[in-house]
């Protein structure tokens, strides 16, 4: 078995969150990772409940209190995963380590995609994507509260700027690493 046959290989039993700043394309890199990896895809986005949906769309940030449920719901698709011994990829802002702490209270070997870029990348990327509750005037507010991965969380930083073609090997390639 070739080196990155065998990344891929463990990056298949793995669960992964694609994390970031709306518009960084989590749902997108998120998307190609579960695909290239032969696991499923979770959209975060589908479950937050309608308050929540109600509030962005408004154009009002969510806080703490909003998030909770959404996570408990997410950490119970990680925890089913974990539970079964399948991969998964997930999408979730996940921006906070406390945020991050509470999906990995269901597996303790959670892995993150952090999708970082600049402001302007990110806000051209809203201002371009049509059909979405999340306004582009909540960016700054995200950018405000993200706090990147620490020494000690699993995961990789990604530039954004990159085909999510490229940033898909990058993922794979560092999921034999420690």
């Amino acid at each position: 078995m070739t080196a990155a046959g065998s990344s891929e290989g463990a990056a298949s039993r793995q669960r992964w969150v694609a994390m970031g700043v709306c518009g960084c394309g989590k749902s997108t890199v998120g998307g190609a990772l579960a695909g290239a990896l032969g696991v499923p895809f979770v959209e975060g986005d589908a479950f937050h409940p309608a308050a929540n949906v109600a509030k962005m769309s408004a154009g009002r940030a969510l806080d703490d209190a909003d998030r909770a449920g959404w996570l408990d719901a997410l950490a119970g698709q990680i925890g089913a995963a974990r539970a079964q011994g399948t991969g998964l990829v997930l999408s979730c802002s996940a921006l906070k380590r406390r945020y991050r702490d509470l999906l990995r209270q269901a597996d303790p070997g959670l892995r993150f995609v952090h999708l970082h870029g600049p402001r302007e990348l990110i806000a051209a990327r809203l201002a371009g994507r049509a059909g979405h509750y999340m306004p582009p005037a909540l960016l700054d507010s995200q950018l405000r509260d993200l706090e990147a991965l620490e020494p000690g969380e699993a995961g990789i930083v990604v530039d954004i700027a990159l085909p999510a073609g490229t940033l898909v090997e990058r993922i794979i390639a560092a999921a034999g690493r420690p």
